[in-house]
């Protein structure tokens, strides 16, 4: 495994609530807007729709943007931490969150044949202590 790069995910009330989950890679952080919950029990999977890359300066952002902008709305720290990537490849991510709320191992795919639209899933691991 490579070295610990960071990850955030905003609770972000906007026009809908919804959470944004963005991973650290190539110099910005990755996005995913998140329509439900982001899971933290294995075998859980959400939608995870792929926005435009943010500044790494998300990775500590909170506040409200204000109306007329984009993303108008309050944005919150949902969870904070760093990752390790198991793989990658241009359809699937694989990495190890380690988070105050995501912890462990989680795949991001993508749907096939469509350019936006991802799941985000907590995977089991023998290490897991879920019951």
């Amino acid at each position: 495994m490579t070295k610990k790069k960071r990850f955030v995910v905003h609770e972000h009330d906007a026009a809908h609530l919804h959470w944004d989950f963005r991973l650290e890679l190539e110099g910005a952080l990755k996005s995913w807007a998140v329509p439900k919950k982001p899971p933290t029990k294995s075998g859980v999977r959400r939608l995870a729709i792929e926005v435009e890359d943010h500044d790494l300066n998300y990775l500590s952002f909170e506040g409200k943007i204000p109306e007329g902008q984009y993303g108008a709305g309050t944005v919150k720290i949902w969870d904070l931490g760093e990752f390790n990537i198991e793989s990658m490849n241009a359809d699937k991510i694989v990495i190890f969150l380690f988070g105050r709320k995501m912890k462990g191992r989680y795949a991001l795919v993508k749907f096939r044949g469509e350019n936006k639209n991802w799941l985000l899933i907590k995977t089991k691991t023998n290490y897991d202590s879920e019951r």
